[in-house]
């Protein structure tokens, strides 16, 4: 299994590539979020906290490479992970191009870091030592005590107050191939966050989508704790996935690890272009299903819905009676994202796993899609002569004109905005705003988009 991760991983590579490696709760974390300028990784006190491999874009040297946050790896601080935690790092270290072994200069070298850095110098490749937790001079004479390691480039860090990170990217830079053409970053990929409760199967569907086994799966709920992005591309179109910790009720945390793990999924949600909410076709929607939409819903993001696990509710048959009520029930219970398609799929057996992917391409298209600004006036005029709207204080709500905005924003999926110019937005209630979108998709559908309406009112003669 692990021969044919490794193969998998090196197919395609095209970015220098950085492996931050080390025993747990020496700081890789810490060190991997100041390197990539922002916070990705959990950071906590509590061993193992990291599991997948995290990855993200270092831009601090002459030119962008790629930094991948790995496990704790030689002990077992976490025992229902360990193989896996460790499989993820070796994968990590097989398609890197330089290592980073980061220790705690508090704890000095443990018989643990001694035995890694010999794994690590016979790989062959470049490899950079980072005394970790340097936060005051007192601590530097420490350093040499890391010569034991064998490894001549030790150089004293300390993530937490950003001290000693120059010169560490300058030290990996040496080790980076020049003659590779790193990704341009600037491209800026569309985000799809994979979102959803706590085992329904968001990072099986992301290892059936990349074809590898990028997150841990596992029957135990809150297998995943950070949010893994995972660059990927289909025809030609590339994306990153975020594959998240799934959210539960707030009552139902049982560490505060978890509650910086739903936290920071929240926040994914937020960041994210498109999101994909997964739900368990064994049990249909449920309660914190509906709470997880109304995020959505709330954040105004496109959305795709993948109903997981078929295989175990079709046993493998075709029985489209059986999938019509499945639909049926799903509309019934997330009738707040009426416009979020449906894919029912299995991430076990990849059932329907690109038909995703062609929905989602879809959703993309019709984002950029533009109404003609007469069209939509007649759309409206004919849908105000169907139902008026109501009576408000002896007043009634008039439409002078509408038109659909230009966004400057050049992100995709970017939700249609309608701009509506009438006498008073005070006169439109909310149902009546409903029935005008409703009328507005049966014509243009605009499938897994929100729809904006903005009023402006009639400015007062002086």
């Amino acid at each position: 299994m692990l021969d044919s991760l490794l193969r998998q991983e090196q197919i395609g590579q095209h970015m220098r590539t950085v492996a931050i490696i080390g025993r747990p709760n020496v700081g890789k974390s810490a060190l991997f979020n100041r390197l990539a300028g922002r916070k990705i990784s959990i950071v906590h006190d509590q061993p193992g906290v990291t599991r997948d491999r995290i990855t993200a874009f270092c831009k601090l040297g002459n030119a962008p490479f790629e930094i991948v946050d790995t496990g704790g790896i030689g002990s077992d601080p976490d025992p229902d992970f360990a193989a896996e935690t460790h499989d993820a790092a070796d994968v990590a270290i097989a398609g890197a191009d330089v290592l980073l072994l980061v220790v705690d200069a508090q704890s000095g070298a443990t018989p643990l870091d001694l035995s890694l850095a010999k794994r690590l110098r016979s790989s062959g490749r470049p490899l950079v030592l980072a005394v970790n937790k340097v936060d005051h001079a007192g601590l530097e004479p420490t350093v040499s005590d890391f010569a034991r390691l064998g490894i001549p480039d030790a150089l004293p860090v300390s993530a937490a107050h950003g001290l000693g990170i120059h010169e560490l990217v300058e030290a990996v830079e040496k080790g980076l191939p020049d003659d590779e053409t790193p990704f341009d970053t600037a491209d800026n990929p569309p985000r799809l966050a994979v979102v959803g409760r706590p085992n329904v199967g968001k990072s099986s569907l992301v290892n059936a989508v990349l074809g590898q086994k990028r997150s841990i799966v596992s029957e135990i709920a809150g297998t995943t704790r950070d949010a893994v992005d995972v660059l990927y591309e289909s025809e030609g179109e590339r994306f990153v996935f975020c594959d998240t910790a799934g959210i539960r009720h707030r009552s139902k945390h049982n560490t505060s690890v978890e509650v910086f793990s739903v936290m920071r999924s929240e926040k994914t949600i937020e960041r994210a272009d498109l999101c994909v909410l997964v739900i368990d076709a064994t049990q249909g929607a449920t309660s914190q299903d509906k709470k997880i939409a109304g995020l959505i819903q709330k954040a105004g993001k496109a959305a795709v819905i993948a109903l997981n696990k078929w295989d175990l509710v079709s046993g493998g048959r075709e029985d489209r009676e059986l999938l019509r009520e499945h639909m049926a029930r799903l509309r019934e219970e997330i009738f707040f994202l009426p416009h979020a398609p449906a894919v029912i799929l299995s991430a076990k057996t990849g059932e329907n796993v690109r038909r995703l992917f062609s929905t989602i391409e879809k959703i993309r298209q019709h984002a950029t899609r533009r109404t003609g600004t007469g069209e939509l006036n007649r759309l409206l005029k004919a849908a105000v002569e169907r139902q008026a709207p109501p009576m408000r204080s002896n007043r009634r709500l008039k439409i002078l004109y509408a038109t659909q905005v230009v966004q400057d924003d050049p992100r995709p999926f970017q939700p249609p905005i309608f701009l509506l110019f009438v006498n008073d937005p005070r006169l439109l209630p909310s149902s009546y705003l409903n029935y005008l979108t409703a009328r507005i998709r049966e014509k243009w559908e605009f499938p897994g988009l929100p729809l904006t309406l903005r009023l402006r009112g009639r400015k007062k003669r002086e």
